[in-house]
């Protein structure tokens, strides 16, 4: 072999990873676009439904987002990819079964005390019809399964059947709410919680199909101790930003209810950002895995965080100079006002966000989990705080903003100041 080819190899390679990297980031990013946009169009849904209506289905939509679903599926795609990278693919599929069983008997419990608290719950969230409490039950047993799934396609880079799970989850629950809600005139929450319910189901349906020849395979035996030293610091971190993300909608509907839809609204408009870039993350994260694994080196992680930041600002100026418009195309004329005062505020707290989040995927896809634990105090401090300082709206979105910029300070300083102590945690697959 020449010279001339060897020194061209690396390039060679580093130049087809970027390749892959932009068509598979393309692709999920047209499936997150094409599947948020039928998800948000649930929210049109506002003009013909009451208000107290709507917000109770904004509390029970963020009651759902409480699930661990970025954990979950960051877990099973660790595990996934790392099982890919050694051909370990047999105890994957032990682990993945362990954990799909776990998390339905979890789920059971969880149901079992939301239904002895039942009234306790409806009268808090202003509920009238109990059905509304029964489909988000299991509007939130779709909702644990869907990342699993969706960790092992991610984990084995099946990044084609991610897409139209995402896709067709927005057509499912779009087209049966609407069905619901317009033509048999259930004008309620209930109603559109049932259209996610199907739209769910769909998507689940694509999960276990694209992914059966994995989780259907004989296990063989595997380390208990070593699965749970990779997952628990994987579930804490990827939990923490997901508490951050959801934490606030929950308090403003219990403390704030005067005009708490117009909060669901611009909350609504504002998150986009965060799925909007989750693509990056969600390529990027098992070629880290894979890399570690193998102790290679890649570019990856520095395109996902430039592309991140670019698009994170050029969003939330579209939505400063956008939203308003958005909001009185889809709301009813009395959210405008209020909801427009807030999507500055919203959308300036989630680009923070959304930085952090590429930031810690790296340092756990990398097993770097010194930055776990002050990542769950944040969160934890995040939680107390806002139980007592919730005067406002406004309030509420500035205390969102502060503990995004603190969380994205400290990714930071572990991503680029910290000793790099990857082999000390094991990012690799567990023996």
């Amino acid at each position: 072999m020449s010279a001339e080819t060897i020194e061209s190899s690396p390039a060679v390679a580093a130049a087809s990873q970027r390749a892959s990297f932009f068509r598979q980031s393309g692709w999920l990013m047209i499936a997150n676009i094409a599947g948020g946009a039928l998800m948000y169009g649930v929210h049109f849904f506002s003009k013909v439904i009451p208000e107290n209506e709507y917000a109770i289905f904004g509390a029970l939509l963020a009651l759902t987002i409480c699930v661990p679903q970025l954990p979950l599926q960051m877990v099973i795609a660790q595990q996934a990819a790392a099982a890919v990278a050694t051909g370990r693919e047999r105890q994957l599929a032990g682990m993945f079964r362990l954990v799909w069983t776990s998390v339905t008997l979890l789920w059971a419990v969880g149901a079992l005390v939301m239904l002895l608290f039942q009234n306790a719950l409806m009268a808090k969230w202003g509920i009238t019809n109990p059905a509304a409490l029964w489909v988000t039950l299991l509007v939130m047993l779709a909702t644990a399964w869907l990342p699993m799934f969706l960790g092992l396609l991610q984990g084995k880079q099946n990044f084609l059947a991610f897409g139209w799970a995402m896709i067709l989850n927005g057509v499912g629950r779009l087209s049966i709410g609407a069905i619901i809600v317009l033509v048999l005139v259930s004008r309620s929450a209930t109603g559109i919680m049932t259209g996610a319910l199907a739209g769910l189901a769909i998507a689940v349906s694509i999960g276990i199909w694209a992914t059966r020849k994995t989780w259907s395979l004989k296990s063989e035996p595997y380390d208990l101790r070593g699965l749970l030293r990779q997952a628990v610091p994987l579930m804490l971190g990827f939990g923490a930003c997901q508490f951050l993300m959801a934490a606030d909608t929950m308090i403003v509907k219990a403390y704030l209810p005067e005009n708490s839809e117009c909060y669901v609204a611009a909350g609504t408009l504002s998150r986009a950002l965060v799925w909007a870039v989750g693509p990056l993350t969600s390529v990027m994260f098992p070629r880290i895995v894979h890399s570690a694994v193998r102790g290679e080196k890649s570019n990856v992680f520095g395109l996902s965080l430039a592309f991140t930041a670019g698009m994170a600002i050029v969003g939330v100026i579209g939505l400063w100079l956008l939203g308003p418009w958005v909001v009185r195309f889809m709301a009813k004329p009395s959210y405008v006002e209020v909801t427009t005062q807030l999507l500055p505020w919203y959308a300036g707290a989630m680009v923070p966000l959304c930085l952090a989040n590429v930031l810690a995927s790296n340092l756990l896809g990398k097993g770097q989990f010194r930055v776990v634990i002050p990542m769950v105090l944040l969160a934890v401090a995040y939680g107390v705080t806002l139980m007592f300082v919730h005067t406002s709206f406004v309030q509420v979105l500035q205390l969102l903003g502060v503990f995004n910029l603190l969380l994205f300070a400290v990714c930071a300083w572990f991503t680029f100041h910290s000793p790099k102590t990857a082999a000390a945690n094991g990012a690799g697959p567990v023996r």
